[in-house]
């Protein structure tokens, strides 16, 4: 049975980090990537950050360049997205996804879901 578990969310003030964490169970996530999404209140979801399987490509939208990381641990089925920097834009719940090989920033392309964690940014 596979599982993707978030966590990590919580209230920070703006400038302040975060470190969210996906565990992913049921199957070796070498050869997967890793979705990040969120969606803020009365907002599509959007995709947010991806890494790729095998060669580890990162991949960020425009909103969150040079203030979030993505990166993996396989040994651990994990990845993790550190969000520094953050700003009440970025409140919302951040979900993570896995599918073959290749980052995409289609939902539909993902085959599994996590439940999402809460980030909320405010003074």
């Amino acid at each position: 049975q596979v599982q993707v578990v978030e966590s990590g969310g919580g209230l920070v003030q703006p400038g302040g980090s975060l470190r969210l964490s996906c565990v992913v169970s049921g199957f070796p996530l070498d050869y997967y990537a890793i979705g990040w999404f969120r969606q803020a209140p009365g907002k599509e979801r959007e995709g947010v950050s991806c890494i790729s399987g095998g060669d580890s490509n990162a991949y960020y939208v425009d909103s969150v360049k040079g203030r979030f990381t993505i990166s993996r641990d396989n040994a651990k089925n994990t990845v993790f997205l550190q969000m520094n920097n953050l700003q009440p834009e970025d409140t919302a719940v951040y979900y993570c996804a896995t599918r073959v090989m290749e980052c995409n920033w289609l939902e539909a392309w993902y085959d599994y879901w996590g439940q999402g964690t809460q980030v909320t940014v405010s003074s």
